[in-house]
């Protein structure tokens, strides 16, 4: 199969590297030819990271490489793909417009995928003249060791999509749940729930961010706490969920008035530096000093 993903971020690079790894041939195609030898760096660092931990064999790292290309030009990435896999920033305009692009240049028959985490996937599909032809499939970060993908379901996506869709999630040997389009699917609204509460919890003083955290690792068994996971998706993407969230779902997800301050103020995370934590060369050093 054929794989396009466009954009070359944290999660369109992650979304490329772990289908390369399972045989398919992978264009990413970015605006900017520093943003793609960024990914291809960061692809790079992240197999021999594998590699260096005896997860991935140095074969399996070349052959990963040798089946990554990039581009600049939409047509040329998607000419031949049998898969398009959105991955650009998380508004409705930019994502249709992205659609759009690709209906206009791709075959025809092919898939056309949004990595969304929480806008309706119906509502970007209505661009298209062929909307069955589209499908969400929301990655998770870290996208190679994450182990989930969500399927989404938008009301337009026909049967054939829907299987091949499935099928390619099982074969980078990721699980797939399916899941009806609404607003926040599965994940993100049951994530953004628990992190929305969390800062309130600051907010009133009940503990610190650390506290927090434990409470629901150690508790819970969670692998990261919701402040800390805060962080790592970023202050401002949460913001930007929540909002959506609050114009589909009602008040239950107001967005807390400390999570606003931040992210006015610059500071969204490990990406920044700072948000409920400070960052330094990706690892927390102490706690922010305004929560």
């Amino acid at each position: 199969m054929r794989v396009t993903v466009l954009g070359a971020g944290t999660m369109g690079h992650g979304i490329a590297q772990v289908s390369a790894m399972a045989g398919h041939d992978v264009t990413i195609r970015d605006l900017e030819t520093d943003i793609l030898a960024e990914a291809l760096t960061a692809i790079e660092q992240n197999l021999q990271g594998g590699v260096d931990r005896d997860k991935v064999s140095p074969e399996t790292m070349r052959r990963s490489l040798d089946r990554i290309e990039t581009t600049t030009s939409l047509l040329d990435a998607v000419a031949d793909a049998d898969l398009v896999i959105e991955a650009v920033p998380e508004r409705m305009d930019i994502k249709q417009a992205t659609f759009e692009e690709v209906a206009d240049a791709a075959p025809s028959e092919a898939i056309i995928g949004s990595n969304t985490s929480s806008l309706s996937v119906t509502e970007i599909a209505s661009v298209l003249d062929r909307p069955g032809r589209a499908i969400g499939l929301h990655f998770f970060n870290p996208v190679h060791i994450m182990g989930l993908v969500e399927v989404v379901v938008a009301e337009q996506t026909d049967d054939a999509t829907l299987e091949a869709a499935t099928d390619f999630v099982d074969a980078i040997d990721k699980e797939p749940i399916v899941v009806r389009d609404s607003a926040g699917f599965a994940s993100s609204r049951l994530g953004v729930a628990l992190g929305v509460e969390a800062i309130r919890m600051l907010e009133t003083g009940v503990a610190d961010p650390r506290a927090i955290d434990a409470a629901m690792e150690l508790g819970y068994s969670h692998p990261m706490g919701p402040i800390e996971l805060t962080d790592v998706v970023g202050l401002d993407v949460r913001l930007d969920i929540l909002e959506h969230l609050r114009d589909e779902l009602g008040e239950r997800f107001r967005p807390p008035q400390l999570l606003k301050q931040k992210v006015r103020a610059g500071k969204l995370g490990k990406k920044s530096g700072e948000g409920f934590y400070v960052w330094e060369d990706g690892e927390i050093v102490d706690t922010s000093d305004d929560w």
